[in-house]
């Protein structure tokens, strides 16, 4: 035991144990507390789970090493199966310094699937907030999780986030835009900037680590860590936006170094297994995690794969190229891992989660069509390939979960959305932003006109938010949440629109 009484975070969990020891391995060098970032947990399996968290002195320190002394540390980490940690199940001690960004990752093997956990760390005598986390299920164990994205700090507070921590989930599922690239004021939101981002544009590794550094150092950011295991996908804006494969959408130079830097600010700072980076600078982020046998969460990588935007990514209407049958925004590799997978699975649910929309969103009024090339619009005869492919599979209620659009949708998705026999294969639910675009606004004539052009659409919603979704054997249910305004602090979270998808139908009821 390592703790004296203590209350930590959110949630209000309670650390106790015998008091702090007099000796302080390091003689006290860090002065105050390096836990700044907060801890965070993921990717849960049945008998594992990683462990993260991230020495910081000063989050904003421009060299991005949050200010921390030169040489390394050891941290000490406790899991525990109560929050008073009087039953301690794993223990040990990582090591970390600059060359990891000071951050801690520790992958915890042989414990009980289906359980909750708690867990907390020590550097130099001074403790960490507690987190919970939890092992994944055997079996059809009911999943409650929550689905978020894009959270950009200049234009509004995270709110959403402290509210997502209040919903007691099982899994957080990240989409994608943890943190934005630009510079300050580089993107800024109708309602304006709220609060500035520290440092330039992001380019370097110390500028990534001290853009991950300061978005971590909210505390509702990490509130919603605390209570549950993430799991995590970037999208564009942790390098650049828009970028695609190895072409920067600004045409900026040596852009292969400027992903390798970021990927690794990116692991650094979430709770990813060290199999994660990958030799020559790339990073894995496609995996899948079971949730026993009621779910199966397969998380796509639409950026590191895909072909260049059609179009110069300008052109939205009257723009063949889209439709090419040899573009793709997966892969081919990719796309055969998460068929091959479909095709596998023997799961209730299988859930895929990826970035950016895939249902066709035409803008136009009448004949023709106006789209977003950099989303699976842009890359039409990949998403008929992928959705033709998901049918075959015969994989048992496929759902795609969405991120990038920074508003709420839910759409039934078909290989042809011009036909109107065309079958169909899976839903779509999109959350909104935690924070981009900053306060929301609901559109009503518009969402009509948007839903009249766009009928495979059951609902549209332009304010800020997240889904919360309830799996069960028969049925998934998604009530997407949503708050009024996030430039001022304290909105709640209310419930704009409840949907039911029946096991075994490719529906939505409300």
């Amino acid at each position: 035991m390592f703790l004296s009484a203590a209350v930590a975070g959110a949630g209000g969990l309670l650390l106790s144990g015998s008091a702090l020891p007099s000796r302080l391995p390091y003689g006290g060098a860090l002065k105050r507390d390096p836990f700044t970032l907060g801890v965070a947990s993921g990717d849960p399996t049945p008998d594992g789970i990683v462990l993260w968290t991230r020495l910081a002195l000063e989050p904003t320190a421009p060299d991005g090493l949050g200010g921390m002394p030169s040489g390394s540390f050891d941290v000490e980490w406790q899991l525990a199966s109560d929050e008073r940690f009087s039953k301690i199940v794993k223990s040990g001690t990582a090591t970390t310094g600059a060359g990891q960004g000071h951050s801690v990752h520790v992958e915890v093997n042989g414990l009980e699937p289906g359980r909750e956990y708690f867990y907390r760390f020590r550097a130099d005598g001074h403790v960490s907030p507690v987190g919970r986390t939890r092992t994944a299920p055997t079996g059809l164990t009911p999943l409650k999780f929550v689905m978020a994205a894009c959270a950009h700090w200049e234009h509004g507070y995270y709110t959403a986030y402290r509210r997502i921590s209040e919903q007691d989930p099982d899994l957080v599922v990240h989409l994608g835009d943890y943190i934005y690239e630009y510079a300050p004021s580089g993107y800024t939101a109708v309602s304006g900037v709220v609060r500035r981002h520290a440092g330039r544009k992001c380019q370097s590794l110390g500028d990534y680590r001290l853009r991950l550094a300061q978005y971590k150092s909210d505390p509702d950011l990490q509130a919603a860590h605390q209570v549950a295991p993430w799991l995590v996908v970037f999208d564009d804006h942790e390098v650049e936006n828009n970028w695609a494969g190895p072409v920067s959408s600004t045409g900026a130079a040596a852009f292969a170094q400027r992903k390798a830097a970021a990927f690794r600010a990116y692991y650094e700072n979430m709770p990813l297994r060290r199999g994660s980076l990958q030799k020559g600078g790339s990073i894995r982020i496609n995996r899948r995690i079971d949730w026993g046998t009621m779910a199966t969460f397969h998380l796509l990588d639409t950026r590191q794969f895909r072909d260049d935007q059609a179009c110069d990514d300008g052109e939205r209407s009257g723009c063949d190229d889209r439709l090419d049958t040899g573009r793709s925004i997966l892969g081919a590799d990719q796309r055969g891992w998460l068929l091959d997978g479909l095709g596998r699975s023997e799961s209730r649910w299988n859930l895929i989660g990826q970035q950016v929309i895939m249902a066709q969103r035409d803008g136009r009024t009448g004949p023709g069509v106006d789209v977003n090339m950099d989303s699976w619009d842009g890359y039409a005869a990949d998403r008929t390939r992928l959705l033709q492919g998901i049918e075959r599979s015969g994989a048992a209620n496929p759902v795609v979960l969405t991120g990038d659009a920074h508003t709420h949708y839910a759409a039934t998705l078909k290989p042809d959305f011009a036909d109107p026999d065309s079958p169909q294969v899976a839903v779509e639910l999109v959350t909104s932003s935690i924070s981009s675009d900053g306060d929301g606004y609901r559109d009503t004539a518009g969402i009509a006109e948007t839903m009249r052009e766009n009928p495979h659409f059951s609902y549209i919603d332009q304010r800020r938010g997240y889904i919360v979704c309830s799996v069960s054997q028969d049925e998934m249910r998604a009530e997407f949440r949503t708050l009024d305004y996030i430039t001022r602090r304290g909105a709640p979270a209310k419930t704009s629109a409840r949907f039911t998808i029946p096991s075994g139908h490719a529906q939505l009821s409300a």
